[in-house]
């Protein structure tokens, strides 16, 4: 018997238009999310991501399909009657009303009792870093503040399902990633069952119990960060989540879950973490930036020259140019210890065994 807060989503379509401006926004979209978790809906604009978090609200109907909260179908439930709240990406604050005031205004309208309602609010207010600030203004806030303050009016409703739709694309980049920091802790303590929507690959990655990758309607890909960034189901997703180093081969040998490949004129033994390979095809292994290292000439997998070169401190990036014209990028920690590459300065590349994927080659 599903828990009182979880998400499913069976089956899920959504068509906007007709005819020849017919436009599938979400195509057969299946997704569960258990109590408590973080999951987050990612991929490029227009994949459906918004659309889904939508629907989730009750803000656009499903053309088919169904969705449940707590193991109810609220296909035809009103938003109001959902037991969900949402934070949007524009905070949505009155400006009329004080802090105390907004984030009293969805228990107010719940007609909660008056001193039940203040101590509610105060609770959330010193949970979200707010205490103090409850007489202020909007305006009077910075914008890492307002955005506590709509967090906070959310939570004060202890919904059942929390909706975070972009909530944090207006900060700026180091209040970006300090309040993601803060919401993540924040959900995990009250252990909300959360659904959210971004286009930020680290927000995501950093925040999210699981990831579902979208791609033109479809869920591409649905897993914990660290399977979809290492282990991604497609190119797609591989090209999506972070730097992506891809490199054509040819199966020589394969062994159970491991593959021998033939990359360059290079001999390649490597994990397989998805289907099945025959000896004589083509494939594509993915190698990320991190996943490479740069050693003297002779003394790698294959020699490249160094085409760019670029040092900031904490890491040293490269773009390796290798026989054929394919490229890498290589990412290289602590150059203070490994040594800086030169622009020109030909050089071994040695490719980690573990941190290769290979993929069948598409098309």
């Amino acid at each position: 018997m599903p828990s009182s807060n979880t998400i499913q989503l069976k089956g899920v379509n959504k068509v906007f238009g007709e005819g020849e401006n017919r436009v599938v926004a979400v195509d057969d979209l299946t997704l569960e999310i258990a109590q408590g978790e973080m999951v987050t809906l990612l991929g490029p604009s227009g994949c459906g991501k918004t659309t889904t978090l939508r629907m989730v609200a009750g803000f656009e109907t499903p053309s088919s399909g169904d969705i449940y909260i707590g193991g109810s179908a609220v296909n035809q439930v009103a938003p109001n009657k959902r037991d969900t709240a949402m934070v949007f990406q524009s905070y949505g604050l009155f400006p009329h009303m004080t802090v105390f005031e907004n984030v009293a205004y969805g228990l107010k309208i719940r007609k909660v009792p008056r001193k039940e309602m203040r101590n509610r609010v105060l609770e959330v207010l010193e949970l979200t870093g707010l205490k103090g600030l409850d007489r202020r203004a909007p305006q009077q806030l910075s914008g890492g503040q307002q955005q506590r303050v709509a967090l906070s009016r959310a939570i004060v409703v202890q919904p059942k399902v929390l909706l975070f739709d972009e909530p944090l694309s207006n900060l700026d980049a180091k209040l970006r990633v300090e309040m993601r920091g803060e919401l993540r802790k924040l959900q995990q303590r009250l252990s909300i069952t959360s659904l959210y929507v971004t286009h930020d690959q680290e927000e995501a990655m950093s925040i999210s119990d699981r990831l579902c990758v979208m791609h033109q309607g479809k869920a591409q890909h649905i897993g914990n960060p660290t399977e979809v960034y290492a282990r991604p189901a497609n190119r797609f997703v591989a090209d999506f989540i972070g730097q992506a180093n891809f490199l054509e081969g040819t199966v020589e040998r394969t062994n159970g879950q491991r593959v021998q490949l033939r990359v360059l004129n290079a001999l390649l033994d490597a994990p397989l973490h998805r289907g099945s390979l025959a000896i004589g095809d083509r494939v594509e292994v993915l190698v990320r930036p991190e996943g490479v290292d740069l050693t003297d000439r002779g003394r790698g997998d294959m020699d490249g020259v160094i085409q760019f070169a670029q040092y900031t401190g904490a890491r040293a990036t490269y773009e390796v140019k290798l026989e054929g014209g394919n490229r890498l990028t290589v990412e290289s920690a602590n150059p203070q210890e490994r040594g800086l590459r030169s622009q020109g300065e030909v050089v071994g590349v040695l490719l980690h065994r573990k941190s290769l994927h290979v993929l069948p080659k598409e098309g």
